[in-house]
């Protein structure tokens, strides 16, 4: 008989000390199989578990509400309703991608608490990592306005957890990911240029650029890096006389060895390619950017952003899940009113 999704996790100590992790295990990260298990939850959920039903009010019917510690952008809602799919519960959630406020109540889940109790940690990890993402690239769209910005945080997480957060960013407003999953599971194709590694083995930017044209998608933009061997706006200027309208765009990605990426740079660049005769080839801008970098860089003329650790450093917006009926009967820990609350803006997603 197939089990149900209750008798695929985690039962009691027992079944948790009878646990090994396979000597053969690669990798590190959780995967699906062992999330539903419950193997990612705090240990005292199995503990409440076994309690619960040694007590026989394991079936003990319970509402909960999720609220957060303070204002962002929602994101993580529809990882959760996914983990939750198969239990005998109801889930109510605030629409992703929505502005939140501090402490406002973003998901309620009725049903008994076995049924659901054992996925509390991995639940409000997903909300909480999601929303923290979603916000940090919310406030990058903001400073971008309609000038494109795209998601480029993989390689500063865990590559576990890169896809979601770049799905995240992508809630949050940026307008693509260059994590091949990420944009996938955002509905997206992947979106980027060529890294410098690249420019390194052939040893000609121009070469690199030829090649790109010929062997890439006809579809594919044509956007090169310009800092990897020459001063920038020489290196511009060199691909764009060798590609002509063909050239789409240049990346600047100066390191900080070198500066970074200035206004000034940006202007000297942009005013070069202008009065050369290639005022159509735009300037992409990525390396340490930041909302208030992004304002300061398209006033000297960058049009487009890639956007890195500011999005994938954003710390979690912490969430908290609050039992606040049981039976029908209000309840709350002390210093909170027991109850549900309050809230018009939730909807059924299971």
């Amino acid at each position: 008989m197939t089990k149900t999704m209750n008798e695929r996790t985690l039962q009691n100590m027992d079944e948790v000390a009878a646990y090994k992790v396979p000597p053969a295990r690669r990798l590190f990260s959780a995967n699906h199989d062992e999330i539903i298990r419950g193997l990612t939850t705090d240990i005292y959920f199995i503990r409440t578990r076994q309690l619960l039903r040694h007590l026989g009010l394991d079936r003990t019917m319970v509402t909960a509400e999720v609220f957060a510690s303070r204002p962002g952008i929602l994101a993580g809602v529809e990882e959760v309703k996914n983990l939750l799919t198969g239990l005998p519960v109801e889930v109510w959630a605030v629409p992703e991608g929505s502005d939140i406020k501090e402490k406002e109540v973003v998901m309620r889940i009725v049903g008994a608490y076995d049924d659901f109790g054992i996925y509390e940690t991995a639940l409000l990890g997903m909300l909480a990592s999601s929303s923290g993402w979603a916000t940090a690239a919310r406030k990058c769209r903001e400073a971008a306005g309609d000038y494109p910005m795209i998601s480029f945080g993989a390689r500063h997480v865990h590559p576990a957890v890169a896809p979601v957060m770049e799905r995240a960013a992508i809630i949050g407003g940026a307008d693509g990911a260059s994590c091949i999953l990420g944009a996938k599971l955002a509905g997206q194709e992947p979106r980027g240029t060529v890294p410098h590694a690249v420019m390194l083995i052939v040893g000609d930017t121009v070469e690199v650029a030829r090649a790109y044209r010929e062997a890439m998608p006809p579809d594919a933009p044509v956007i090169m890096l310009v800092d990897t061997f020459k001063d920038e706006a020489e290196e511009a200027l060199r691909l764009a006389e060798a590609l002509g309208n063909d050239l789409q765009g240049i990346r600047l990605d100066t390191p900080s060895e070198r500066g970074g990426v200035t206004p000034a740079l940006v202007q000297e660049v942009k005013a070069r390619l202008r009065q050369a005769g290639y005022p159509q080839v735009k300037i992409f801008v990525s390396g340490g950017i930041t909302p208030e970098r992004i304002i300061q860089l398209i006033a000297a003329g960058a049009d487009s952003f890639g956007v890195g650790s500011y999005i994938s450093r954003a710390p979690a917006i912490d969430m908290t899940m609050d039992i606040k009926e049981i039976n029908g009967r209000p309840v709350a820990k002390r210093g909170r009113i027991p109850g549900l609350t309050g809230t018009t803006r939730m909807h059924r997603v299971l």
